[in-house]
């Protein structure tokens, strides 16, 4: 007799956010192509979030797969330590040339989180490495979201944020309100007030100030003027403050640029990727930094960074990215990502006027519903798959993230899903 796997999954398998006794039945996954993912019972669904924004080009690209197969016929894994590898080397070139001018270290990671935990130790070194030993805090923005590991919670919103049961544990940082001055709305500099007064108070104890650039992703889907990126970098500057820009979600054109960085021409003094990085296939993570912060840790005991995963850099994920990165650049993406932002437009933006919508906001290839009370996901996520479409909301928001090969064909019925579902006010 066949195990029953769905049940095996929910008595003994713990899913991310969930509890693990009688948790809600997940769906069972039997094939995903392209933009499409096929259940064990034979429905399909469009992918409306690219499986937690990673998945860009669609899924079982052939390219990639034969990435894989060909690096694993030479070795699929050995240590960083003391060995290098091609597409290790082949990888931080292509980052580095990619990336905004003047990163130009690179250090591979596991995954976003540990790609954040990585970038706040750096900061910490580099001033402690400079004679800043008294400069252990980080100032961020609420409304943040960083990743779940201890380090990376500490710069997550203490309130809104997933991780208020943990607040005792982790390092106290330095937050002040998110920006308010939406991305395509006028500029005023007072919505620079609170963050000049913060940093001009508490510099001395700064090391570096970490947000995600022009868009925040879980802690709220916010989009905020690039100007408010490029002034902080200023302020920065002044006060011998790290800039930390986490592009987890944001990198490899998401937002209509390739980094989000770029919406402000910044160069941040450390750079965090992951998510889309290898195209949605394997887990790898990747801080990139300047020489000036390279050379000062190098330079002053212990010299070394003492941060090493015991899979950093792994082959196979790194030829994964580098394949991902070559269908990214060897496509039209740029023209992609308008198309998709200026169907979304299109298909959303009427719902702002419905009267259980807070807010619509489009940006790139996101599209984001906000409303006036939190989503019933219990509710709310088997409507959906009974309309095709994957679709996963949080708090108050339901939002798609499509991968860039989306057919309109298929983004409209994204779209028609998330208008039929908001217009029956019954699951709100």
């Amino acid at each position: 007799m066949e195990l029953d796997w769905l049940q095996y999954d929910r008595e003994h398998v713990w899913h991310p956010y969930t509890r693990a006794i009688e948790p809600p039945v997940p769906y069972l996954v039997d094939k995903a192509l392209g933009c499409k993912i096929r259940l064990a019972d034979g429905r399909v669904l469009i992918d409306g979030m690219s499986s937690w924004w990673a998945v860009i080009h669609g899924y079982n690209r052939a390219e990639i797969n034969k990435a894989i197969k060909d690096q694993m016929e030479d070795f699929a894994h050995v240590m960083f330590g003391g060995l290098t590898h091609r597409p290790a080397i082949k990888l931080a070139k292509t980052l580095i040339d990619i990336t905004p001018s003047g990163l130009e270290h690179v250090f591979f990671s596991d995954s976003g989180s540990v790609a954040i935990e990585v970038a706040i130790k750096m900061a910490l070194q580099y001033q402690a490495a400079r004679g800043q030993k008294k400069r252990k805090k980080l100032l961020t923005l609420r409304g943040g979201y960083h990743g779940d590991t201890l380090g990376a919670m500490s710069v997550c919103d203490p309130e809104t944020g997933m991780h208020s049961l943990f607040s005792n544990y982790l390092p106290q940082q330095i937050f002040v309100k998110k920006p308010s001055i939406a991305f395509d709305e006028h500029w005023e500099s007072i919505d620079m007030d609170e963050f000049t007064q913060t940093i001009e108070r508490h510099q001395s104890e700064v090391a570096a100030v970490i947000l995600e650039p022009v868009v925040q992703g879980a802690g709220g889907m916010w989009f905020y003027h690039p100007n408010y990126l490029s002034s902080a970098k200023e302020l920065c500057g002044k006060y011998n403050i790290l800039l930390i820009a986490d592009e987890i979600a944001t990198g490899f054109g998401r937002t209509g640029k390739l980094f989000a960085s770029e919406h402000a021409r910044v160069t941040p003094d450390i750079l965090c990727l992951g998510k889309a990085l290898t195209g949605g296939y394997m887990t790898l993570a990747a801080t990139l930094t300047n020489y000036e912060i390279a050379r000062t840790i190098s330079s002053n005991e212990p010299k070394a960074f003492m941060h090493g995963p015991t899979f950093m850099a792994n082959p196979l994920a790194c030829a994964c990215a580098l394949q991902s990165i070559e269908i990214l650049k060897e496509s039209d993406w740029q023209n992609k990502i308008n198309k998709i932002e200026g169907n979304l437009r299109g298909a959303l933006l009427d719902l702002k006027d419905h009267p259980v919508v807070e807010d619509v906001r489009v940006l790139g290839a996101i599209g984001v519903v906000q409303l006036k009370n939190h989503v019933n996901i219990d509710l709310v996520v088997p409507e959906f798959i009974k309309n095709g479409v994957w679709i996963r909301p949080f708090k108050d928001l339901i939002y798609i993230m499509p991968p860039y090969v989306i057919s309109e064909e298929e983004l409209y019925h994204l779209t028609y899903a998330i208008n039929t579902i908001i217009k029956n006010n019954r699951l709100f």
